[in-house]
């Protein structure tokens, strides 16, 4: 079981989000507590952070350590060309 951990950078993003989406972030990164499981997660390559979560037109930016089983959400963004 991983331990979710907010940025602060990552709950003001949250924060400027509508309702409805919200909940549904909220429900996709609970699943992030059983991560190898997870789904609609991708390993980034060459990118500043380890992974992403797709969650319809928002990714999840977020780096996880395996060792101390911390999943570190890092950014909430609404997918666009600069998304990546």
């Amino acid at each position: 079981m991983y331990n979710i951990n907010w940025s602060t950078k990552s709950r003001k993003q949250f924060k400027r989000i509508d309702r409805h989406d919200r909940l549904e972030i909220l429900d996709a990164v609970d699943t992030l507590q059983d991560l190898p499981n997870a789904k609609n997660v991708l390993a980034l390559t060459k990118h500043k952070y380890d992974y992403r979560l797709r969650v319809g037109n928002y990714r999840i930016l977020f780096d996880a350590d395996s060792e101390v089983k911390i999943v570190a959400i890092q950014e909430v963004k609404r997918r666009d060309g600069n998304t990546y």
